[in-house]
């Protein structure tokens, strides 16, 4: 079963506090009056541009020299820009600097609304009491009431027999009631004796709740994810976080587990500039359940896993970071290092699991992870120089096989250290019209149990491109490629120590294209291009007898080829108009002018200037999408036909991408059997929408022999507030289910319930998660 678990969320922050720009707005008041004497000191106070007057009207507004107070009386309305106060009658004392407003009090500042029956404040302290009213802050909906609300300080507020909710309405969905509320902006609330009310019924009952109330990055404790599963029994999931500078910040989680002990772990995260940043995180635990293999112990393992866990010291480390070098040049590090094959599969979920994980690398580095249930996890240490006409990089690529390392007597997991590649674009020779290009790497293999040698391959090519009008490209080319061996340790005692190999290969690319552009059958879409790419390469690589050398990776074995591969590729792409302004002087229009309108006011630069026309409001500009490429493309094997070893057609492969915005997208991609007339594989994903957000995911995977499988997914929107959503995927093979769920999603306007019942591998979960806006989530 999936646990239960209250899941935390960022609470609503009050905007600038408006009981303090209150008092400002009053003594602004009193300057008004003409009092010359309170002028200079009241100026400072004022908010807002002191340039636009304060506008006050009243029945009556009086003044006591006695009590230096001033009274304003009847319908009293004090307003500047964004500010306004409504109330029956207000006071001003310039000596003790307090002011009173009394009898319907209504104040907005911006969007932000304060109401009450008497409001009191202290200038000097920038302190207040609002009795018997509430404050509701626009930007995060967020409203607090109380009895009394006081202002304690600059940033706190203090409210007796008070409630905080996001809902609308004097009879809210939900509401959070305590004796005492404090909160503290962009830094924690808390509730003495806390009630959680739905509508007006009692749920559930703090004695004391603690809840952040910032946006911005502060140190402090986190709300904890608390829980319930049958693999790890309760569970509370305590965070951390460490603002330590402006440039970078820790995350610290300490996890009790009822039944597996207590997992630890540190995330720091900094940003030096913006090709400067990098990521470091790491947690483990002292296990108190192995998977021995035994049937006492088989809760602890997971099926199809042909290997057992039975060791308790368990941890996951992984790193990545980007470092800009001197020179132009930059740096790279990826780590992933776990302790046993089942960690990863076992804390997938969580703040800190697997799928945050790589959710948070992949948004912040654009690099991803192996998969959850790999083996084999990939670390890389890179740098690289980039140049005009080179680029140089050099890795260390470990490969961490945690079978091996941790089960097996012998590891000959292939290793890289180091890899160094030196490559040379497509490039002119001495200004003729042969082009040449270079492919050169640098290994050196290393294995705990095996072969290790260096490896040294150079790969330079010529190209003769050539033009037959606007109608054909042809591309003859040749290459060569030296490689040399040079072994440590080798077991094959036929091999040399050193081995070089020399081999040429050859090709012929002949290409073309048509096009044509055509009107659109759609409103919105101006035209249409189609675009046809015919190409055909032939290569040839001689045959060579290579097995007296060292294998490593395939580079060192090239196969022979004498082959012709032709493709076909169709592009269509959408031009859609938009409007866009003039370009202006000393800027540069980024837009896609008409090449007809273009033409019609740009001039040669050797033309007189003539005067300028004034430009038209508007000029017209579009954007490009492309929406649709098929792909097909074969190879015919020439060696095969002569031989007459059989079948020189390879499988016809094909792909599709269609892009139909949130109407239909479709990626699909096949190989057919011309021989056996059948597709030997196929992947193909389709989604169908609408405008009212109801959508239908289908994908179906198929290769033979190998796997067959279908996934669908649909949601359809039934009302404005409820979703009904599910989720099919079936082993056709085995002609077992893999997944089964259905579950729908209510969303009112201040919370929303999601409910799903799941069989997944003969796992039946139910999940609720109800989500209180501007609080959290109670459940998972």
């Amino acid at each position: 079963m999936r646990p239960f678990t209250i899941r935390p969320s960022a609470f609503a922050r009050p905007s600038s506090p408006a009981l303090a720009l209150l008092l400002s707005l009053l003594v602004g008041v009193a300057s008004m009056t003409g009092r010359a004497v309170l002028a200079a000191n009241l100026e400072e106070r004022l908010t807002g541009d002191p340039k636009v007057p304060w506008q006050i009207s009243a029945d009556t507004v009086d003044y006591d020299a006695a009590t230096t107070t001033y009274y304003a009386r009847g319908n009293v309305v004090i307003e500047k820009q964004n500010t306004r106060l409504v109330a029956d009658q207000v006071a001003f004392n310039r000596q003790a600097m307090t002011a009173s407003a009394t009898g319907h009090v209504l104040m907005t500042v911006g969007e932000d609304v304060l109401t009450g029956d008497r409001l009191d404040m202290d200038l000097n302290r920038e302190t207040g009491v609002l009795n018997d009213g509430g404050v509701f802050f626009k930007d995060s909906h967020f409203y607090i009431r109380g009895q009394r609300i006081e202002k304690t300080g600059k940033d706190t507020y203090q409210a007796e027999r008070g409630s905080l909710t996001t809902c609308d309405g004097d009879r809210p969905a939900w509401v959070i009631t305590g004796r005492k509320v404090n909160v503290t902006v962009e830094g924690y609330g808390s509730a003495q004796h806390a009630i959680f009310k739905a509508r007006d019924m009692p749920v559930l009952y703090s004695p004391y709740l603690i809840f952040p109330v910032k946006t911005k990055r502060q140190t402090g404790l986190l709300l904890p994810e608390i829980g319930y599963s049958d693999r790890k029994g309760f569970y509370w999931d305590q965070p951390f976080f460490w603002a330590i500078n402006d440039s970078s910040d820790a995350t610290v989680y300490v996890n009790p587990m009822q039944d597996r002990g207590t997992k630890v772990g540190l995330e720091y995260r900094y940003a030096l500039s913006d090709r400067s940043y990098g990521a470091i995180m790491a947690d483990g635990l002292k296990d108190r359940q192995i998977d021995d293999g035994t049937e006492a112990n088989d809760k602890w393992g997971y099926g199809g896993d042909a290997y057992t866990r039975p060791n308790t010291d368990r941890y996951w480390l992984r790193a990545k970071v980007d470092q800009e070098l001197p020179a132009g040049a930059t740096a790279r590090l990826d780590l992933d290092i776990v302790s046993d094959q089942d960690y990863l599969v076992e804390f997938r979920e969580g703040r800190n699991g697997f799928y945050a994980t790589r959710d948070y690398f992949l948004d912040a580095f654009g690099r991803d992870l192996d998969t959850y249930d790999e083996i084999e996890r990939t670390n890389q240490a890179n740098i690289n120089k980039i140049w005009d006409h080179f680029s140089f990089n050099s890795d260390l690529l470990w490969t961490d096989n945690v079978i091996k390392r941790r089960w097996r007597e012998t590891d000959d997991t292939l290793q890289q250290l180091p890899r160094l590649q030196l490559n040379g674009t497509k490039q002119q020779i001495l200004g003729s019209d042969v082009y040449w290009d270079m492919d050169s790497e640098y290994v050196y293999f290393y294995r705990e149990d095996g072969d290790r040698g260096h490896r040294t391959d150079i790969h330079p090519r010529a190209y003769l491109p050539m033009r037959w009008g606007n109608y054909l490209s042809i591309e003859p080319s040749a290459g060569i490629r030296q490689t040399t061996w040079v072994m440590d340790r080798w077991s094959d005692d036929d091999l040399a120590k050193t081995s070089t190999r020399e081999i040429y290969d050859l090709e012929l690319d002949l290409s073309t294209e048509l096009a044509k552009v055509m009107k659109s059958p759609l409103a919105h879409v101006d035209r249409i291009r189609h675009s046809i790419r015919p190409k055909v390469v032939y290569a040839y690589i001689p045959d060579q007898d290579q097995s007296d050398l060292p294998y490593f990776t395939t580079t060192d074995r090239i196969d022979e080829a004498n082959q012709i591969t032709y493709s076909l590729t169709h592009t269509f792409t959408a031009r859609t108009t938009r409007k866009a302004p003039p370009p202006t002087q000393g800027m540069q229009d980024t837009g896609t002018i008409d090449p007809e309108r273009l033409s019609a006011v740009q001039r040669p630069r050797s033309a007189p200037r003539a005067a300028s026309p004034p430009p038209p409001d508007w000029v017209d500009a579009f954007n490009y999408q492309r929406f649709c490429r098929i792909y097909l493309e074969q190879t015919y094997h020439i060696a095969d036909s002569e031989e007459d070893k059989g079948n020189p057609f390879s499988d016809l492969y094909g792909e599709l991408d269609l892009n139909l915005g949130r109407f239909l997208t479709v990626s699909a991609d096949a190989e057919y059997d011309v021989y056996e007339t059948r597709f030997s594989s196929h992947n193909v994903g389709a989604s169908i929408g609408d405008t009212r957000g109801d959508r239908l995911s289908v994908e179906h995977r198929y290769t033979t022999s190998v796997n067959e499988s279908i996934r669908g997914t649909v949601s359809v929107v039934l009302t404005d507030n409820l979703v009904l959503r599910g989720a099919y995927e079936r082993n056709m093979l085995t002609e077992e289910d893999i997944v089964r769920e259905i579950g729908f999603l209510y969303q009112a306007q201040c919370w929303s319930l999601d409910f799903l019942l799941a069989d997944e591998e003969d796992d039946l979960s139910v999940s609720v998660l109800v989500n209180l806006k501007g609080i959290g989530g109670i459940g998972r």
